[in-house]
């Protein structure tokens, strides 16, 4: 299967936490749009693999996904290898995505940065004609980086208002992470609900009152953006 947009990410649940609404609003506009959870999250505190890639698919379902797949990668040893990146850039030329998204570069948890490096290292890669890996070679056009849980500016922010709803179904839909049962012993990085939507609604609402809509997904990408019109550009400057 070809995709317009894939976003590539550590953990089940991280890319709904990010860029979630982006994948929705793009998927309601006709592109086809893809999910690679690198990791099972089988070092995860709560649920158990099989019940993450249930919760996953779930997720995938409110997000309008025409796909999710998994690379396998050992959860807490997600690392730019060799091993990794042949095989992700293997997937890259199978899925031809246009455009990728991918974790910012710093992070707390290593399986996010590397997952980051990872995957720009993979797309390049893909593209080499020499690449000892199955398929034709393919390099996406763009690779954009969410920065939700990053303290920085971001290039541009998404407008997801009309998605914000449909994310939180999204984001909910692993009740083994955000809805665990009364009698489970809380650990020391526990996210509780209450908390959980608290934080994501805070953080949407930022990132929207950057541009002047009540909720947004901000991203940034290296390159500078070409702008053909400088008096239809939106976003008010005063």
């Amino acid at each position: 299967m070809k995709l317009d947009l894939l976003a590539i990410a550590a953990h089940p649940d991280d890319v709904e936490l990010t860029c979630g609404g982006t994948l929705l609003k793009m998927a309601q506009r006709g592109y086809k749009t893809g999910i690679l959870d690198l990791t099972a999250g089988e070092m995860g505190t709560r649920g158990t693999p099989q019940i993450r890639a249930a919760e996953a698919a779930k997720a995938a379902r409110f997000l309008g996904a025409a796909w999710r797949g998994n690379l396998g990668v050992p959860d807490s040893d997600v690392q730019p290898s060799r091993q990794h990146k042949l095989r992700l850039a293997g997937m890259i030329r199978e899925l031809q995505p246009k455009t990728v998204i991918l974790p910012y570069w710093e992070a707390r948890h290593p399986d996010h940065y590397h997952a980051s490096t990872l995957g720009y290292e993979a797309c390049f890669l893909a593209g080499l004609k020499n690449l000892a890996v199955t398929g034709e070679a393919y390099r996406p056009f763009k690779i954009l980086y969410t920065t939700a849980f990053a303290e920085v500016r971001p290039t541009f922010v998404v407008d997801i208002t009309a998605q914000y709803t449909r994310r939180r179904k999204a984001i909910l839909a692993y009740g083994s992470q955000f809805r665990p049962a009364k009698s489970e012993k809380r650990g020391k990085v526990f996210l509780g609900l209450e908390q959980l939507e608290d934080e994501m609604d805070r953080l949407a609402r930022n990132s929207g009152h950057l541009i002047g809509v009540k909720y947004g997904e901000p991203f940034l990408m290296k390159e500078l953006a070409k702008v053909e019109d400088v008096v239809k550009m939106e976003v008010r400057s005063i």
